[in-house]
């Protein structure tokens, strides 16, 4: 009788000690877990690896935002004279939505460039003058008018106006649409790419909304 008593006293005592070791073990699993997620990070593999990399910029994402604001600026410059010079109402109501939408692409690029530490273009009607060496009249920029194209349009008024505004700004946003094109196929900065993709779209879209506008 003796040993059975003992045999169960043995195993009361051993139950206890493993509910003990088996919720330490829990607890430090639930810990170390704990810890992973809160200040440690798993190495990015894969597509998050890739996101990492494109978040950085190249020399193509330079180039976009150094020729863009000049080309944009001129556009406003356009854009500005149909206030007071354009007839139809359809003309005056795009060069509004144009200025609207340019002028905080110019600020976001200009913000751009002087983060990585480059020149932001000088401040001028075309962006042109403030280039070292730059033929005004034959831009590298596709689409930019010659100093001569702009002095004609500030000249006309009224349907004149108008007519000469609608061609010389599709001839505008094509180039800005190529150059936008480029931006997408060759960038690696992604916010610099998603303008570049905003102005294919709005862009194209003015392209045919113009058109019609000439056909009327």
């Amino acid at each position: 009788m003796t040993p059975r008593r003992t045999r169960t006293r043995t195993r009361t005592r051993i139950r206890p000690a493993a509910a003990s070791a088996l919720a330490a073990a829990l607890a430090s699993a639930l810990l170390a877990g704990c810890g992973a997620g809160a200040d440690s990070a798993p190495p990015a593999t894969g597509a998050s690896a890739a996101s990492t990399v494109r978040r950085s910029h190249n020399a193509q994402d330079v180039t976009f935002a150094r020729e863009m604001i000049p080309h944009h600026r001129q556009a406003l410059a356009m854009a500005a004279l149909a206030s007071s010079r354009a007839k139809s109402p359809q003309v005056k109501s795009l060069a509004a939505r144009i200025e609207k939408a340019q002028k905080p692409e110019i600020d976001t690029m200009s913000g751009w460039l002087g983060g990585w530490g480059e020149r932001v273009p000088d401040d001028s009607a075309t962006g042109m003058e403030g280039m070292p060496g730059m033929d005004h009249s034959a831009s590298p920029m596709p689409g930019m008018m010659s100093d001569a194209a702009m002095g004609e349009l500030r000249n006309l008024t009224g349907d004149a106006f108008d007519g000469a505004f609608l061609k010389m700004m599709i001839g505008h946003h094509e180039g800005a649409v190529a150059m936008a094109k480029t931006e997408r196929a060759k960038g690696a900065y992604g916010p610099a790419r998603t303008m570049a993709a905003s102005v294919i779209t709005a862009q194209s879209a003015e392209i045919t909304e113009m058109n019609a506008l000439l056909r009327t």
